[in-house]
């Protein structure tokens, strides 16, 4: 018998950009539930990459961040008699977007002695620059599936 279909939850647009992937990003940074402490801290970054570019509309810097953090490929676990194997496979849409954020907010998080605004701006016009860490994290993942190719064809099943 299949499992019920599982129901996804449309989350809002945030409220000053009205963008769909600003709201996700802003749940992901919030901690302990403080929402309004993390859309502070965004829509602060945010003013920060429009003085840092002079570019008027930081969103689209936003967007071409994630768009060069988001991953095609990365490496999962599978046990085959008795040995693990790190298996190459393509990344699902919706996770491509989720490793995206979280490895630009673990990125900003990172680094000390400023703000985390500051810093959260400084990775997001980085990753726009196809540069920083979340840029770099991108690219060990791909590094391990093309290492990995050999054990693809244990991908099946899952």
């Amino acid at each position: 018998m299949r499992r019920p279909v599982k129901k996804i939850n449309k989350i809002q647009p945030d409220r000053v950009y009205n963008s769909d992937k600003l709201s996700k990003f802003i749940n992901y940074i919030m901690q302990s539930g403080k929402k309004a402490t993390a859309q502070k801290i965004i829509y602060q970054a945010l003013d920060v990459i429009k003085e840092k570019t002079k570019n008027p509309n930081p969103l689209e810097i936003f967007e071409l961040a994630l768009k060069n953090t988001t991953p095609l490929m990365e490496v999962r676990s599978r046990r085959v008699g008795g040995a693990n194997y790190q298996v190459p496979r393509e990344v699902r849409p919706e996770r491509k977007l989720i490793l995206s954020m979280r490895w630009i907010i673990e990125a900003a998080r990172a680094k000390k002695g400023k703000s985390i605004c500051l810093n959260l701006a400084e990775e997001i016009i980085l990753a726009s620059k196809n540069e920083g860490e979340a840029v770099k994290k991108r690219e060990i993942t791909h590094k391990m599936a093309e290492g990995n190719k050999a054990f693809a064809h244990f991908s099946w099943g899952k």
